[in-house]
């Protein structure tokens, strides 16, 4: 009988085991940053949209009355301070006295740790902007 080490073992060396994980880890170190950078700027569409739904609304009542804060029954026309569809902005004038009868100028805000902009603004002409520039 052969004495030698004609032997092979089954399954994995520590050494490869090892180094499989350092792989997943540098992989995974690349990766996650990349990861919570889209989901970021994908929660700006959050902001967006609940910010021209209220724009809308803001029109319609415009439509109706000539006047952005009030409609035809004497109510507000939009509750503000008011959170976004999933609860990343929160949309309010941007400025105390933002919303008059003929223009208004509203905000969506939201946390600088979980959204890309921290701020989306619209006015009644239409004019849009953001912090940091580039949002739309």
């Amino acid at each position: 009988a052969p004495t030698g080490s004609t032997r092979r073992s089954a399954g994995f060396t520590l050494i490869e085991l090892m180094i499989a994980v350092a792989v997943i880890g540098i992989l995974a170190s690349i990766a996650y940053p990349s990861y919570t950078k889209y989901v970021k700027e994908a929660r700006v569409s959050d902001g967006k949209a609940k910010l021209m739904e209220v724009a809308g609304r803001l029109e319609r009542c415009y439509t109706v009355t000539s006047d952005y804060t009030k409609r035809g029954d004497g109510s507000a026309c939009v509750v503000f301070d008011v959170p976004s569809e999933e609860g990343f902005y929160s949309i309010s004038p941007d400025v105390s006295g933002a919303v008059s009868t003929s223009a208004f100028k509203i905000k969506a805000e939201g946390s600088s740790d979980e959204v890309a902009c921290t701020k989306l603004w619209v006015d009644q002409t239409g004019q849009r902007g953001s912090t940091p520039n580039g949002c739309w």
